[in-house]
């Protein structure tokens, strides 16, 4: 289908003809696409929607910010082959297909995504099983994309089983949207794929309670049944969940569905992105709001991948920090208390 096509369907009810142009002419630069389960959850009516803000193209994403980069995450940089990032020592992370059932447009990688050539190749498949089976001090593997589950049963089943025979891989991760916004795939095929006799995880991408609906609760049962643990990562997005009470009822809705938060992603430096990004210091006011009211269960660790690939690091809202030889250390409240350094020793 062109790309004036695509536009056009993923317009279709839920905007009006007034900007369809819009969507046109951003399509012909960063890839769109809107399932059906989402498409019903967006209110037309609502010009602040925060279902349409996520997925509907915007002529905002051709304001580019002077610190916004192709590759905020280096992922070039930390690339062996096709396919493969290792940045960090112990994992890497393995992207076999760079499409989505949804294309969020705050996407860190929404310039290589829905491109030509977004199937990996099976020679460089292998390549990359290569590198992963000659290097042993890789313990975890992150199957991601686009969406992994975008594949046929059949080639993630291959996957897994590949993964499944490393003697020194211990974990299989697969971060996805697909229970989300298209979970009728997740069925008895997929869930067969994933057996595995090594730790699978899948991580559920969400940013919004109203995301949750029936179908993705469903299909959350489907993989606890198969024995499958899950987790969640969110990005903090300004004017979708920027809100204590949306990130309240997030959290809350997840941990009912026996889905446990991970991450919540400060927004990247992605290119066209700088409507979505808040502060580091309203994000930092909003953790701690939830730090104050939340169950320890619902809490994902605020982070902040460092531009350039070097790795996440937290950014929670109760800070420490010496006073003398002794420790202040920050409640959620923003209170401050005293905490007496170790006398034994070995606080240099």
């Amino acid at each position: 289908m062109r790309v004036k096509e695509r536009a056009q369907k993923l317009a279709a009810g839920v905007v009006g003809p007034e900007r369809r142009e819009e969507i046109e002419r951003v399509a012909l630069r960063f890839a769109v696409a809107l399932t059906d389960e989402m498409a019903a959850l967006i209110d037309p009516s609502d010009p602040a929607d925060p279902i349409a803000a996520q997925f509907l193209p915007s002529a905002r994403e051709f304001d580019l910010a002077p610190e916004e980069r192709q590759d905020p995450l280096g992922e070039e940089r930390f690339s062996p082959c096709p396919g493969l990032v290792h940045r960090h020592r112990d994992r890497v992370l393995l992207k076999p297909i760079l499409l989505c059932p949804v294309y969020c447009r705050f996407c860190f990688r929404r310039e290589v995504v829905g491109k030509k050539g977004a199937m990996l190749s099976a020679g460089d498949l292998e390549r990359a099983f290569a590198y992963i089976r000659d290097h042993r001090e890789i313990w975890e593997v992150i199957v991601t994309g686009g969406d992994p589950f975008l594949l046929s049963p059949r080639r993630i089943g291959q996957i897994v089983e590949t993964l499944d025979g490393l003697a020194h891989l211990e974990v299989i991760r697969f971060h996805t949207r697909v229970p989300v916004a298209d979970p009728a795939r997740v069925d008895a095929r997929l869930l067969r794929a994933l057996r595995a006799q090594k730790a699978l995880f899948v991580v559920i991408h969400v940013n919004h309670p109203r995301e949750l609906t029936e179908g993705a609760n469903e299909a959350a049962k489907r993989f606890l049944r198969a024995g499958i643990p899950l987790l969640s990562q969110s990005v903090l997005l300004r004017g979708v969940n920027d809100d204590p009470v949306v990130l309240e009822a997030l959290l809350r809705r997840l941990v009912a569905m026996r889905i446990k938060p991970y991450y919540l992603h400060h927004a990247d430096l992605a290119p066209g992105t700088a409507h979505f990004r808040t502060g580091i210091e309203k994000g930092r006011r909003l953790v701690r709001a939830l730090r104050g009211d939340l169950s320890g269960l619902c809490q994902p660790t605020y982070v902040l991948d460092i531009p350039g690939g070097y790795g996440k690091v937290p950014i929670g809202p109760c800070a420490i920090e010496r006073e003398g030889k002794d420790w202040v250390v920050e409640d959620a409240c923003g209170e401050r208390h005293p905490y007496p350094a170790d006398r034994g020793g070995d606080e240099e």
